[in-house]
């Protein structure tokens, strides 16, 4: 089994190591939402011939169900060990897999949930890829971190008040899961006193990439593919 990073959405940023797995691995597989092609799928389309085996696991829920809720850990639970079962199918049978992970596999990649499952009973080759905050921060052109910044990676997820103290005490920081907790990150680093170092980037290295300061964001809530970043002010030489 093969992990393959593929990373933040330009197929152009794939590695060699990647980009000659997924032209040679027996199945291509990739996690997608229901009724939509998959983003890790939709990355790789110019690399894919005709005739390719693929393996689509499809989550039975994703943005539907709160995360914390037991019927959405019920149901991605029963669903990784599904779509396990189905890619150790494959390795069993003398197959070569290729799971595509949008980023890198171990940065909060599901991925990491068949990693878990099958690495026991499997060898697995983890290929590493560009994370989505870096493509972003490129993209944005900001310099993350300076001399001693640290940064701090943060859930969007979090409630409102874990994220302001978590904000107030580093010095550059990237907020992942922003989606439809927009508004509520944008609380938080308002309440950190952040917001005018504080950028929105929205689909990050794809096409329809948006970049603007946090301040001139109107909407509620963002796509899956969108992010906040604060760079540091460190030491500049």
């Amino acid at each position: 089994l093969y992990g393959i990073g593929v990373g933040p959405g330009d197929v152009r940023y794939l590695t060699l190591r990647a980009a000659g797995l997924i032209l040679s691995v027996d199945v291509v597989a990739f996690f997608a939402k229901r009724g939509i092609e998959g983003n890790a799928r939709r990355i790789v389309a110019p690399l894919m011939r005709t005739g390719r085996h693929e393996l689509r696991l499809e989550y039975p829920v994703t943005e539907e169900v709160p995360v914390a809720d037991p019927s959405y850990q019920a149901q991605i639970g029963d669903f990784y060990h599904r779509a396990s079962d189905s890619i150790a199918a494959h390795l069993v049978a003398g197959r070569s897999v290729g799971l595509l992970s949008e980023g890198d596999p171990f940065f909060y990649g599901s991925f990491m949930h068949m990693w878990r499952r099958l690495e026991r009973d499997h060898p697995i080759e983890v290929v590493p890829g560009v994370t989505g905050m870096s493509g972003c921060w490129t993209k944005a052109n900001v310099p993350i971190t300076w001399g001693d910044d640290v940064l701090s990676v943060l859930p969007g997820t979090l409630a409102e008040d874990v994220l302001h103290d978590r904000l107030t005490r580093c010095e550059a920081a990237v907020i992942m899961k922003v989606g439809r907790n927009l508004t509520k990150v944008k609380r938080a680093i308002v309440s950190a006193g952040l917001l005018d170092r504080a950028v929105y980037v929205e689909r990050g290295t794809m096409e329809a990439q948006r970049v603007l300061p946090l301040a001139e964001v109107e909407q509620e809530r963002g796509p899956y593919f969108s992010m906040i970043l604060i760079p540091g002010q460190g030491r500049r030489l």
